[in-house]
């Protein structure tokens, strides 16, 4: 969809996000209440017992959106002032489609040396996140390079008792694995059997890679600038290592010949139609570079001729787009419910599955509606769901909810009891807008 650049700027005149007041504040007494002497009692009760912190605060359902600003959304080292509206654009995402209030966090004097530029401390992330975590029920680091957003998620994670989670890791692991899940469906094959080629060994590859062994997938190459992740190479980090395979391929060409699966997370074009050709027959091909894929849809289509295909991209004018948003807003609206103290291995697979399953069941008339009367029926050109699909926003956060309770993240609650919670909560959530009375 064609944005230009005034339009762009105009919408984001004043900023995306507000401070919404949840209790009302029209008299002498509601002062009292809000404030001295009234803000005394829940103060006490938190002193006393500090999980009343989750029903006296907004901690329940705020989630702080960290950034350092040195890997925004495809354009680089840019600095954390910079981030601030993707910032505020995830805020806005987490609270349209997750009903989870989240606020932006870009933080400057985390870099090496405290400076602004330059490669990130993982230390002073770190430090600074802890400090603040008090207010919060859950940390979303975004926009953080690697190597270092893999040390700051997992010491935070081991360091809090709330969730962390690096949507730039995880969130598109978590969709493609969805669609892989249900790309063997289709093309009737085992997840063991696959063959899958990864280009892009930054910090969704890597995790994209983590969730396919676990899920099954044993036949993994990485390939990274340098061609293929082999173990005879000795510039290999410690993360591309627990990767590194014995193979004769040295290029993502080579290592693409017999491949059932290519996905891409690196840059644009360097996918050719030959490579495609190549491939196994019923291929996927997984082109996730934004704004523009490896490999354009139109060119693997001229490459397949009339063979059989999946295609996705990161894009929304093409099927089977693998976006985030189909993510991190559920995965948080679970944690939180449940009050999970991690998102976890099996919370994340949890989510996966709740997408594919969703994918295979017919679609309610308002999202059809929305995609301009599209069929969207589970096949070659629909194996992921549409974001606006009311269901996510039940089915998604129970998933991830029940592995919380089932792996010990999170403490026993009745999930029949959170499923009709769920259910009204969309209802209400969905009130007045095009998917009012959608099978949710």
């Amino acid at each position: 969809m064609a944005i230009s650049k005034k339009e762009a700027l105009e919408y984001h005149l004043g900023g995306k996000i507000g401070l919404r007041l949840t209790k009302p504040l029209l008299s002498l007494r509601d002062l009292c209440l809000a404030y001295t002497p009234g803000v005394a009692e829940p103060v006490r009760e938190i002193h006393r017992e500090r999980s009343a912190l989750f029903a006296y605060t907004s901690k329940a359902n705020l989630v702080a959106v960290v950034t350092d600003g040195t890997a925004i959304l495809g354009l680089g080292d840019l600095g954390a002032e910079a981030s601030l509206p993707v910032m505020e654009g995830k805020a806005v995402l987490f609270k349209a489609f997750g009903d989870v209030d989240a606020w932006p966090m870009p933080l400057n004097h985390c870099r090496k040396d405290g400076a602004n530029t330059g490669p990130t401390d993982p230390e002073r992330v770190i430090e600074a996140v802890a400090a603040v975590a008090p207010a919060y029920g859950g940390i979303n680091l975004e926009d953080i390079a690697a190597p270092a957003c893999f040390e700051i998620e997992e010491r935070l994670d081991a360091m809090l008792d709330i969730p962390v989670f690096h949507d730039d890791q995880w969130g598109t692991a978590v969709i493609t694995l969805a669609g892989v899940k249900n790309y063997a469906i289709i093309s009737g094959r085992d997840l063991a059997e696959l063959r899958v080629v990864i280009n892009g060994a930054g910090a969704a590859g890597i995790r994209i890679a983590e969730m396919l062994r676990t899920s099954g997938v044993s036949s993994i190459v990485l390939c990274d600038s340098k061609g293929v992740v082999r173990k005879d190479r000795t510039d290999l980090n410690p993360r591309k290592r627990m990767f590194a395979v014995d193979t004769s391929a040295r290029s993502v060409a080579e290592a693409m010949k017999g491949a059932h699966i290519f996905i891409g997370v690196s840059v644009a074009d360097c996918i050719k139609p030959d490579y495609v050709r190549g491939m196994a027959d019923f291929p996927a091909i997984f082109a996730m570079a934004n704004p523009d894929p490896e490999i354009r849809p139109e060119a693997v289509a001229e490459a397949m001729g009339r063979r059989p295909y999946v295609i996705a991209t990161g894009r929304s004018d093409y099927p089977n787009q693998v976006n985030n948003v189909l993510g991190f807003p559920f995965l948080f609206r679970g944690a939180l419910d449940a009050r999970a103290n991690s998102i976890n291995m099996e919370m994340k697979i949890a989510a996966a599955d709740a997408l594919a399953t969703i994918a295979r069941k017919s679609v309610p008339y308002s999202i059809r509606l929305l995609y301009n009367g599209a069929t969207l029926e589970f096949g070659p050109e629909y194996i992921i769901p549409k974001p606006f699909d009311p269901r996510l926003f039940v089915e998604v956060p129970l998933a991830v909810a029940t592995a919380a309770v089932k792996t010990g993240a999170a403490a026993n609650m009745n999930l029949d009891i959170y499923r009709r919670v769920l259910q009204m909560r969309n209802i209400e959530r969905l009130r007045g807008t095009p998917f009012e009375g959608s099978d949710c």
